[in-house]
């Protein structure tokens, strides 16, 4: 299922563009060297691709005290009914029970960190706001998370989560260089386009989870993910 969360991250990406993008577009670039801007939008982008890494490594681990317990088909399942979830249940309803309550205080800190980073003109600078960016509550992102829970360990979670946030990359940086380029029209149309796709995924990791026998997409047996320590005699 990795090969999913680059195509995830790229279709999100126009999601990232309308919340994101006024990040990129107002990120403190030196903008008298071309080269010196790109070398600062990549520190940007690792410092996101820090943070979503970094939450891959913590929801493998989840994933892999579900495979311990033996429960990697209905795991897989529970995530591919959550993905769904979170792309057809309206957004006002998630903001009306603000189910990041919890971690208010948390994000609140996160906001004023970024707010500090944009007032200076460093490369750490930049780093930090991409670090700060990455761990901003985000649908899109929940959703990528509960494909990395699904990887059932840390080394495949890093990279589902990796591989997400590279899908994003493009869209960004071209925020980033050309602004709000992007009509209100053509933006909505790609708005319809995400619940879609986070839909057709979801419904991937459920067949995955049911073992029907359909080789790549659903297979027959318990092997559903890569195995460490495989036995290869």
């Amino acid at each position: 299922m990795l090969y999913s969360a680059f195509f995830f991250g790229l279709i999100s990406s126009f999601h990232c563009v309308g919340m994101c993008g006024p990040i990129a577009m107002m990120l403190p670039l030196d903008r008298s060297s071309q080269a010196k801007k790109t070398a600062q939008l990549l520190l940007y982008h690792l410092g996101r691709l820090t943070a979503y890494s970094t939450l891959g490594l913590i929801f493998g681990l989840l994933g892999k005290g579900f495979y311990l317990a033996g429960m990697q088909q209905q795991l897989s399942i529970m995530v591919g009914v959550f993905m769904i979830l979170i792309a057809i249940v309206p957004e006002k309803v998630f903001m009306k029970y603000n189910f990041s309550r919890p971690v208010y205080t948390i994000i609140s800190k996160v906001k004023s960190g970024l707010g500090k980073q944009f007032r200076k003109k460093n490369n750490s600078a930049l780093f930090l706001i991409g670090l700060l960016n990455g761990f901003l509550p985000c649908g899109l992102v929940y959703a990528a998370l509960f494909g990395a829970l699904a990887m059932q360990n840390a080394p495949l979670g890093i990279a589902y989560m990796a591989l997400y946030g590279l899908g994003t990359i493009p869209m960004l940086s071209a925020a980033a260089y050309a602004g709000s380029f992007l009509s209100n029209g053509f933006r909505s149309k790609l708005q319809k386009v995400i619940p879609v796709v986070t839909v057709i995924i979801g419904t991937l990791f459920i067949l995955r989870g049911m073992g029907l026998d359909v080789i790549y997409v659903s297979p027959g047996d318990m092997s559903l993910f890569v195995k460490s320590g495989a036995d290869c005699r």
